[in-house]
Order: C-alpha cells, then structure tokens, then sequence
C-alpha cells in the first residue's frame, strides 16, 4: 500500500515570530498543527538550520539577519509545530540552504522500501524554502503527486507569496532548484488548476490545492 507524506517547512520560531516573523506566518500556524496532528500518514519537518557564522556566508550577505541559529530559541520549532513533532516521534531534517538534498534522498530510499502514494508540503516561506522543496522533490519523482496547500503556506510577504503561486515565479526558481539535477529526471509541463483569478498553476505536476 501506497504512503503518503506531509512535509512541514521551516515551521519554526524566527520565521513565525522571531527575526523574519509575519503575521501571515502567524496566522497559518493553528491550520498546519491541526492538518500535522491528524494527517493520515508520516509528517516530517525541516528545519532551516545556520552556524554562528551565518553572515559570512553567501545567503548571509545577500539575507543580513541573522536566524535559526543552531540551538537558539529561534531555531526551535514552534510550540504548536514541535508538540505534534514529539507525538508523532517525527522525523527532523536540518538544512543549511533552501532545499534539503538530504529529505529527497531519504524520501528516495522510502519509495524503493515502499511506494509514496503522495507528498503534500506546507510552511514557510511558500516564496523560498516551499518552491525548492516542492521543485527537489519533484525532481526525484515525477510520477509522484505532490502538493503545496496555499492557505498553509506563508511567503516573505504577501505579495510574494501570491507571485510563488504564479507561473513566473516558478519557472525562474526552476533553474535554480534544479541545479546538478540532470533535466532528464523531470518532466516539465504547465497545467492551470480551474479557472482562477491569478492564474494558479501547477508546474512540472505540482498541484496547489
């Protein structure tokens, strides 16, 4: 039998209320604990994850706040986030870059043991760390549903969030996802989700649901 994945991106403090905070980010956090806590499947988190040295790396100069530095309290989870993590004895992936190589290469290992039915992602930012996520994984399986859920995502703003569910934005972050990715392993197409206003798509079979 088929499982199903629910990957929860960066839920954590400095994103929430700490450094990079919102309000929008704020506002998701019930939503995704509940949709963590009674998902019918395996929840995984990421965690953005910095050394001390953070500003003397290249995303440090180009982001000069420093955040999620290793063992602080903004690099916790959130309370909400990490008390589901503890129930359900989640797996935690540390990143030190927007995607995590090493969630896609896990979640690999997972399909040939048993094959994923779906991959559902929600977090933060839907702008940053959610595309490149949705897009790496997508690259290790393109035969794979995977969905990114609009109202459980937050983006560095709000704005930005909605340009991430456009088709421009996806496609410039397509480049750059997929970096050392052979283009052979994805299938590129465009599909428009209903008919909706702002022209939500779903890129290289990624759904917004």
């Amino acid at each position: 039998m088929a499982k199903n994945y629910l990957i929860v991106i960066d839920m954590q403090n400095d994103f929430v209320t700490g450094a990079l905070g919102t309000p929008e980010a704020q506002a998701i956090v019930p939503d995704v604990a509940r949709r963590a806590r009674e998902f019918d499947g395996t929840v995984l988190f990421t965690k953005d994850t910095h050394a001390e040295n953070y500003l003397e790396t290249q995303e440090g100069r180009n982001l000069p706040v420093a955040h999620c530095i290793r063992g602080t309290e903004g690099w916790q989870l959130v309370p909400e986030l990490d008390e589901v993590r503890a129930a359900r004895d989640a797996a935690v992936f540390e990143k030190p870059t927007f995607g995590s190589v090493e969630l896609a290469w896990w979640l690999a290992q997972e399909n040939d043991a048993e094959p994923i039915g779906s991959i559902e992602l929600a977090g933060v930012c839907t702008d940053i760390c959610v595309i490149s996520n949705a897009l790496l994984i997508k690259a290790h399986f393109p035969e794979v549903p995977v969905r990114v859920n609009p109202a459980l995502c937050a983006g560095v703003t709000p704005q930005a969030h909605e340009a991430a569910l456009a088709s421009g934005l996806w496609w410039l972050l397509l480049g750059r996802a997929l970096q050392g990715v052979s283009m052979g392993s994805i299938a590129v197409g465009i599909s428009i989700l209903g008919d909706l206003p702002d022209r939500r798509v779903s890129v290289t079979g990624i759904a917004f649901v």
